[in-house]
């Protein structure tokens, strides 16, 4: 289902430039691809760190919290290299994901530009979107490298990102499935959407991950991608 937006939430007539975050976003949590890249980052912590497994969930879960992924963490205090820790962590099964053509359809049906805005990798996001068969709907990738591997929520994310695709924040519209991400964007002027899930299992995540929804950056949550973005046009 799709909720109700708060009384301050801005409409979509002027939006012409739609972004979408990846993981969690464009297809459900349930499908539990990420608890695959999860463990491969608590895999490669424990490894680097040569500490057992549950100090690693520790720290690697700590890092998150505090830096805006795992691999800042481990670059800011232990001087880890960016390309052997991507390397890594994505080296996964993609063959869970499975052609999704009614939100492939929804996506096309939006005006104007679309983009995804990730902390992975652009090879994680295509091997992603070309098993969902979305590919073909946007326009670019503006991952982590991009990034200069400053990952959301900093400010600098955001605006070398509004830099390089030569983005109006004030026309635009941001999807995220964690909350924190939005605040910037909406200060920024973003219509910003919270992507929820409809599973209250916490497997894989932080307590503070599902936190926000009734947060004055989020315009908009919805447990239903798909459905959320067929109403817009309509």
């Amino acid at each position: 289902m799709s909720f109700a937006p708060p009384k301050h939430a801005r409409g979509f007539a002027h939006v012409d430039t739609w972004v979408f975050d990846l993981d969690n976003t464009l297809y459900p949590r349930e499908i539990n691809l990420w608890q695959q890249v999860d463990q491969r980052i608590r895999d490669y912590v424990a490894q680097y760190l040569n500490v057992p497994a549950e100090e690693a969930h520790r720290i690697q879960k700590d890092y998150y919290q505090r830096y805006g992924t795992t691999m800042r963490g481990m670059m800011t205090e232990h001087g880890v290299a960016a390309d052997d820790y991507l390397n890594f962590v994505h080296q996964i099964d993609h063959s869970l994901l499975q052609p999704n053509p009614a939100l492939g359809a929804a996506i096309e049906k939006l005006p104007g530009r679309k983009l995804i805005l990730t902390n992975g990798t652009v090879a994680h996001a295509r091997a992603v979107l070309e098993r969902l068969d979305i590919h073909r709907h946007f326009e670019d990738v503006f991952d982590i490298i991009a990034a200069e591997l400053e990952p959301k929520p900093s400010s600098q994310a955001y605006e070398r990102f509004f830099t390089r695709h030569a983005i109006a924040p004030e026309r635009s519209a941001m999807f995220e499935d964690l909350a924190r991400n939005l605040e910037v964007p909406h200060q920024r002027g973003m219509v910003t959407i919270f992507v929820t899930s409809k599973s209250t299992d916490p497997i894989g995540r932080q307590p503070w991950e599902f936190e926000g929804a009734d947060a004055p950056f989020v315009d908009y949550v919805t447990d239903d991608l798909t459905a959320f973005l067929t109403d817009i046009p309509a």
